[in-house]
């Protein structure tokens, strides 16, 4: 359905099914029907609900002369305010609690925007004003696109609107959402990719200032730096960007604070500087610490764990497609390395630098160093000693392995997992023992495969007990 007046009824037909409990005519979006539940438990009134006003005059003033997406609202005026004005929209951007600091567009559409509270200073989260594009993007943390009475609330269903949110590049935080938004019948397909292109523009941005900053800062204070032993660096926000015989240090430090204690223990003296921060190790702890140790065990893991100093971390999907990555890769990753990994042409450096900071946090800081991303303990993993079993001839082990994370769909752990199958397999055809075969036709790797089944029939002897499992399975195959 193409007419957006006819597509806004159908909308409020399946919402008002939906809230009623009756049988809708069609199934809301998954991403507005998890909203719907989130809105409704945070109390939302779906028939009437205006937006809170959190700040105005000086306040407002000051909070968008503080915060980080003032630098580059120029970009943004200039990739989409002409734009929304042509399509009578506005251009929206918010905090990361989906309070608006900006709204710009023609005098006609803010008028209309006014009735609905759509001001700046408004707070527009999900859990003030329940679905709608700026608060569900942040509630969800990627682009969202909501239409009429996919909104919550009655009062907005005569507009639309599409929305993503900003990251930080330091952080990976969200910083807020850019937001266009117009009356119901400005509704257009493109709009979602023209403001999540917005979002990438400024991320881009503010790394570009980002990397300014940390040049701007190294050249003022690298030859003090040099001349001491032990020492490092710090942005304002506590991350190392240079580091001068230190050993191992984390990606970013809790400062301000005259002292600390690393995570392996060594103690440190923070002195202010002009625009970041002077970390220097203490005499007595300089020496690099014991290196952690970091057991991966991903062969046939369905659910992934890493091991740690023999403590077990259990691992996300994805967090073990980055370890398996990084293990691979043993001089280090870039971001942009990292997301082409793990998500291939889509990738995205951001969402790589996100993952990566939580996974640091999940493992500590001493496991996996930045600039690049590189793997600091003393690793052992099944999947890189597999060839090593090949070579040993201990064809029954690498045989009843199993695949390597065998649910991922990362190109660099799908890559590498055929490579494992297909010299696990060869070598296991190429040797001819019936234990061997027996065992490659019980993994996941070789149960579905004829020509194992068809050698290890024909080497099986009349009397053993295994023939008529392996000719059934055969001929389940054939």
């Amino acid at each position: 359905m193409t007419n957006p007046e006819d597509y806004a009824h159908l909308l409020a037909r399946v919402r008002d099914a939906v809230l009623s409990g009756g049988p809708a005519p069609a199934a809301p979006r998954e991403v507005v029907s998890d909203s719907w539940r989130r809105s409704l438990a945070g109390g939302v009134d779906p028939d009437g609900n205006p937006p809170p006003v959190v700040y105005s005059g000086a306040d407002l003033r000051d909070l968008r002369a503080a915060h980080p997406l003032a630098e580059v609202l120029p970009v943004l005026r200039a990739t989409l305010v002409g734009i929304a004005d042509e399509a009578m929209h506005l251009m929206i951007v918010t905090d990361v609690d989906g309070n608006i600091l900006w709204r710009e567009g023609q005098v006609d559409v803010c008028l209309l925007a006014d009735r609905v509270g759509l001001a700046e200073g408004t707070r527009w989260s999900e859990d003030a004003m329940g679905t709608n594009a700026m608060g569900t993007t942040l509630a969800v943390d990627r682009p969202v696109q909501i239409h009429s009475a996919e909104h919550l609330v009655r009062t907005i269903h005569a507009w639309t609107c599409a929305a993503a949110p900003v990251h930080d590049p330091d952080t990976g935080a969200v910083l807020g959402a850019i937001d266009v938004t117009g009356p119901l019948r400005t509704r257009h397909p493109a709009t979602l990719a023209l403001v999540t292109a917005a979002a990438q523009l400024a991320e881009g941005q503010l790394r570009v200032r980002m990397t300014a900053r940390d040049e701007q800062l190294r050249r003022r204070n690298l030859p003090h730096l040099l001349g001491l032993r032990g020492a490092a660096l710090l942005s304002a926000s506590g991350r190392v960007i240079a580091a001068e015989a230190c050993g191992p240090l984390p990606e970013r430090l809790d400062v301000p604070a005259a002292s600390l204690s690393l995570p392996d223990g060594r103690e440190a003296l923070v002195e202010p500087l002009d625009e970041g921060y002077l970390l220097r190790l203490s005499r007595s702890t300089r020496s690099a610490p014991r290196k952690p140790r970091l057991e991966l065990r991903f062969l046939g893991a369905t659910h992934p764990v890493a091991t740690v100093d023999g403590r077990e971390q259990p691992l996300s999907p994805r967090h073990a497609d980055i370890l398996t990555a990084l293990a691979l890769n043993p001089a280090g990753m870039t971001a942009d390395q990292l997301a082409l990994a793990l998500h291939g042409d889509a990738g995205n450096p951001v969402t790589a630098r996100a993952e990566m900071h939580r996974l640091r946090t999940a493992l500590g800081d001493r496991i996996i160093l930045t600039r690049p991303y590189r793997l600091a303990a003393d690793l052992t993993a099944d999947f890189l000693a597999l060839p090593d079993l090949l070579r040993a001839n201990d064809l029954r082990a690498a045989a009843g392995s199993g695949p390597l994370l065998p649910r991922s769909d990362a190109p660099v752990v799908r890559e590498q997992r055929d490579e494992l199958e297909a010299a696990v397999r060869r070598a296991v055809l190429d040797a001819g023992d019936a234990d061997d075969l027996w065992a490659l036709a019980h993994s996941p790797t070789g149960s579905q495969d004829l020509e194992v089944h068809d050698t290890l029939i024909g080497l099986l002897s009349r009397r053993d007990p295994r023939l008529p499992i392996a000719r059934a399975r055969r001929d389940r195959l054939a």
